[in-house]
């Protein structure tokens, strides 16, 4: 007592009690911001899909509960319209273009596993950063980022180069051609080309030869041999590839070994979800991140007996139900681990829903609610507002709603520094730190201006007028829906970024989302006073924004796109590329 007299009387031992009395509660965020990461994606899932924004047809009560228990962002943008370049910038907090992987060409995405283009081994994923800050990183589900580039084994662009531990999933992206029952999806429109082409070098070749048999054509036999032997050579050189879509690009990986090749679609659920819970429960002992990237709501749309016919939207609804009680089970994982309150859930979608996918009157593709466009389309919301949900109990509040421009690149730096790591300083990170808006310690986003493209071509931008509020969108250029007036462009199967199927705008097309998100009455100098101020001030953040651009390899160059058959991932002797590993356990 004596002794605590004394330093309370001790003018220089008061001030440092107290400094010890106040430093103990700021230790106790270094615990919480270390949280294990579950980050969910859907793909090809629309905003309007979804029951919390909007849907009361199809049910999504654990995504549901995740937004109750957490916060929705409604204004969650992708970088793109399309797979590929959208989880690119997701890994890495930068806009495609930036890495080399939006498109110069009609070749948006990666279309083969024996392709060389992907994510460059010099970006630096968030996996990579908090793989160094101790983390165990896996990635369960669908990759799309490449696998190889200069040979069958390299692995330079494989998610293990990237950051992650472990690998359990499909390097390319699910297909109508992986299901043998669905018609093929996969370059339709030129397949049917190279089959026409054929079957007329055929023809001729089989005119010329009867020809020559008859009398009524004077041609050496020498000749007809080389026209046969280019025929043959034709064929050949596209149905190596082509014709085997179902064994180059529907695999499964452990890690770098092929457990699937062709997949089993009919058990892929479930060995996702098995391998999705066993990561967590290996791993509840020290600080993890899972990305468990969903092959849902993708065609051919993969749905369990126990789902089909469930739902009241056929079987993109079943597939969507089906996905969402996915969500459930790892939720579920995480609360018998006891992991909840320490655990950051984060789901979305990696763009808009594909309107054009049908199959005779089947609607195959997602909804984008009361936004206009879809998947592919680089400019209008329905291709780019995704849902965005966040949760981690006692730290976010629960039931919070957030109207503010965010991206998905937002994720790289809210991540890294959540885990104790540092954003990388040497190049430009797009993202912004999401969690003083989260938590309610900043009114407004940090994302002034957004950027949307359509492959290497800026489609659109956006501002947010942060003193009053106004989200002002411009568009220079827009797909031309076909046919006129119908929301997309059905007769091509995707709305095309350049060429003839695009309309340039001089002066941009103007809209304020704040009060007219469907894009629906666009704005001129007669009907809008700040017209002309707003386009020079989006105009001037576009030319700031491309002075920091600088030139990167093209990964999505013909060059890099097509199949290489010397980087085709095969668990036999190639060209006899089959195993069931999963099977045989």
């Amino acid at each position: 007592a004596s002794f605590l007299l004394l330093c309370v009387r001790s003018p220089l031992v008061t001030p440092l009690i107290f400094g010890l009395l106040l430093q103990a509660p700021l230790t106790q965020p270094s615990t919480t911001t270390r949280p294990n990461f579950v980050l969910l994606l859907a793909d090809d899932l629309g905003i309007g899909d979804v029951g919390c924004y909007g849907n009361d047809t199809i049910r999504t009560p654990n995504i549901d509960r995740l937004a109750k228990e957490g916060v929705k962002l409604t204004q969650h943008i992708a970088a793109a319209p399309l797979c590929t370049p959208s989880r690119a910038a997701f890994l890495t907090g930068r806009y495609p273009l930036r890495s080399g992987m939006d498109a110069v060409n009609d070749y948006r995405v990666i279309f083969w596993n024996a392709g060389s283009g992907g994510l460059p081994p010099n970006e630096t994923t968030f996996a990579k950063i908090l793989q160094q800050q101790g983390y165990s990183t896996g990635l369960i589900g669908k990759w799309h980022q490449g696998v190889n580039c200069e040979s069958r084994n390299d692995h330079c662009h494989h998610p293990l180069k990237h950051g992650f531990d472990y690998f359990y999933g499909m390097p390319f992206t699910l297909i109508s051609d992986c299901q043998p029952t669905e018609t093929p999806e996969m370059d339709r429109a030129f397949r049917r080309k190279l089959w026409l082409a054929t079957q007329m070098i055929g023809l001729i070749t089989l005119t010329a030869v009867l020809g020559r048999l008859t009398g009524l054509i004077s041609v050496q036999w020498k000749t007809l041999t080389c026209l046969a032997g280019f025929s043959l050579l034709f064929f050949v050189s596209w149905f190596s590839s082509y014709g085997f879509v179902r064994h180059w690009n529907c695999i499964m990986m452990r890690n770098h070994g092929i457990t699937e090749q062709p997949m089993v679609t009919d058990r892929t659920t479930s060995l996702i979800l098995r391998e999705s819970i066993s990561f967590i429960e290996r791993n509840k002992q020290k600080p993890f991140l899972l990305f468990l990237s969903f092959l849902h709501s993708h065609t051919p749309l993969i749905t369990t007996e126990k789902f089909l016919g469930r739902s009241r939207h056929g079987l993109y609804g079943d597939n969507v139900e089906e996905m969402d009680w996915m969500v459930g089970q790892i939720l579920d994982a995480i609360d018998k681990e006891g992991l909840k309150d320490k655990t950051l859930v984060y789901f979305a979608s990696d763009h808009g829903g594909w309107l054009e996918r049908q199959e005779g009157k089947r609607q195959l593709g997602g909804w984008n609610g009361i936004y206009k466009g879809g998947k592919a389309m680089g400019g209008w919301e329905g291709g780019i507002r995704v849902p965005g949900i966040f949760r981690w109990p006692g730290v976010l509040p629960s039931g919070r709603v957030i109207d503010e421009p965010t991206s998905l690149m937002d994720i790289y730096p809210t991540v890294v520094h959540l885990a104790g790591g540092a954003v990388p300083q040497d190049r430009v990170v797009d993202g912004r730190d999401l969690l003083p808006l989260l938590r309610g310690r900043a009114a407004h986003s940090e994302h002034e201006f957004l950027f949307h493209y359509c492959g290497v071509h800026l489609h659109a931008a956006r501002w947010h007028q942060r003193d009053t509020g106004a989200i002002w969108k411009a568009h220079y250029v827009t797909p031309i829906f076909s046919p006129p007036g119908a929301g997309a462009c059905y007769d091509r199967g995707f709305c095309p970024c350049s060429g003839e199927g695009v309309t340039h705008h001089e002066p941009p097309l103007l809209f304020e989302l704040s009060q007219d998100p469907f894009e629906a009455q666009p704005l001129s100098a007669d009907t809008e006073p700040l017209f002309d101020s707003v386009v020079r001030r989006i105009g001037r953040a576009v030319e700031e924004h491309r002075r920091t651009l600088t030139p990167v390899p093209e990964q999505l160059s013909v060059s890099n796109v097509v199949w290489k058959p010397w980087l085709q991932p095969c668990c036999g002797t190639f060209p006899f590329c089959w195993c069931d590993k999963e099977g045989d356990s």
